[in-house]
């Protein structure tokens, strides 16, 4: 059970390292190339998580998009409570 735990964990960690990786490309311009490819990968497997969080958050004086930040602590905490429960 605990490898189970630390499985769980660790995807958790690097599911987040993944987001924040995305969030660090979003002040980069890519227009074209192999940051571009990078960023399209991520795009496909962050946004659909983020975007949940985009509907209810909208972005500070229209630029600043603070739901990354919310959605990163919605994980976070999330998998450390399922894993305190079992």
């Amino acid at each position: 059970m605990l490898s189970f735990k630390y499985l769980i964990a660790s995807l958790a960690d690097v599911y987040s390292m993944i987001i924040f990786v995305y969030v660090l490309m979003s002040w980069i311009p890519t227009k074209r190339g192999i940051l571009a490819d990078i960023d399209n990968v991520l795009a496909k497997i962050c946004d659909p998580y983020l975007n949940l969080f985009r509907k209810f958050i909208p972005p500070l004086g229209g630029m600043v998009d603070v739901s990354p930040i919310i959605a990163l602590l919605v994980l976070q905490f999330g998998v450390r409570l399922i894993l305190s429960i079992f």
